[in-house]
C-alpha cells in the first residue's frame, strides 16, 4: 500500500509532459499561422498574376 502512495505522489515526470504539451502548442500556433500566411500569399501572387495576364504587350 505504500508503494501505491509513493507512485501517486511523485511527480518527476509532470514536467516532462508539461513541456511536450508546450511544445504541441507551440507547432500548432506555427501550423496555423503557416496556413494563413500561405492563403495571403496565394491570393498576393494571383492577382499579380492575373494583372500581368491582362497586361498588353509591347
Amino acid at each position: 500500500m505504500q508503494l501505491i502512495a509513493s507512485f501517486l505522489r511523485d511527480d518527476s515526470g509532470a514536467t516532462a509532459i508539461e513541456y511536450g504539451l508546450i511544445a504541441a502548442l507551440i507547432a500548432l500556433g506555427i501550423m496555423v499561422g503557416a496556413t494563413s500566411l500561405g492563403g495571403a500569399l496565394n491570393a498576393q501572387f494571383v492577382s499579380i498574376a492575373s494583372t500581368l495576364n491582362g497586361a498588353i504587350a509591347p
